[in-house]
């Protein structure tokens, strides 16, 4: 009787932990991606940073740097990265408490084009994630990325283009650690968003992403800058 009603009371402080999320509240992300070519190499390097934020300003969500080194194989239409990324991941609402993750990554990144308009990416992605207070986990990441632009047949300068992706996560490990768990399937995050090519090294999206995990969906407004330097 004793186990059950601690039980009862673990599993109601759980819900009241995840039930904080104001799921309604629409959150931000500000994110600024870069990529970088060294003349006449197969190397380069590219990352992003991100801050996040539960409502729009204010209540910070994550501080996500990531940078990685990329190879391009000759004839053959892939690259390839190996990245370190540091995230900080704050609670929602007046709590100042955060969390601290290193994270190594491999990827691949397969370009694919359908017709005249279609411009498909895809990116698989495997992560090494070291998590405060929790045990070595891995995650899978697999994310289908399509842009269609609409004034022009390319993603050329001055092309206003549709972008949407699709992006599932899936836990390597159940067991984090002492006695907690989580699910093999982690999130989904779900964007639809427009593009403005200013020119052949930048250009801008701002969309709408829908994430959900096991716990709570949110929605988040997304604004970014992808710089080929």
């Amino acid at each position: 009787m004793k186990f059950k009603l601690l039980a009862l009371i673990f599993f109601v402080s759980i819900y009241k932990g995840f039930s904080q999320i104001d799921e309604s509240q629409t959150g931000a992300w500000y994110m600024y991606f870069y990529s970088y070519q060294f003349k006449n190499s197969q190397w380069g390097i590219q990352g992003d940073f991100q801050y996040r934020d539960w409502q729009g300003l204010g209540d910070k969500e994550q501080l996500l740097l990531r940078s990685g080194i990329t190879y391009s194989p000759k004839d053959a239409d892939v690259k390839f990265t190996l990245g370190y990324g540091n995230v900080t991941t704050g609670q929602f609402g007046e709590s100042d408490d955060t969390s601290a993750e290193s994270r190594i990554y491999q990827e691949a990144l397969i370009p694919q084009k359908l017709g005249n308009r279609f411009y498909l990416t895809h990116r698989v992605r495997y992560e090494q994630r070291f998590v405060e207070d929790q045990d070595f986990r891995t995650r899978y990441r697999y994310n289908l990325f399509l842009n269609v632009p609409l004034n022009s047949k390319a993603l050329s300068p001055k092309a206003i283009y549709v972008a949407l992706y699709n992006e599932l996560f899936i836990n390597g490990q159940t067991d984090i650690g002492d006695g907690r768990e989580v699910q093999i399937f982690d999130r989904n995050r779900t964007y639809l968003g427009a593009g403005y090519v200013l020119n052949p090294k930048i250009r801008f999206q701002f969309g709408w992403m829908n994430q959900k995990t096991v716990t709570w969906g949110k929605g988040q407004l997304q604004f970014s800058m992808h710089h080929r330097i």
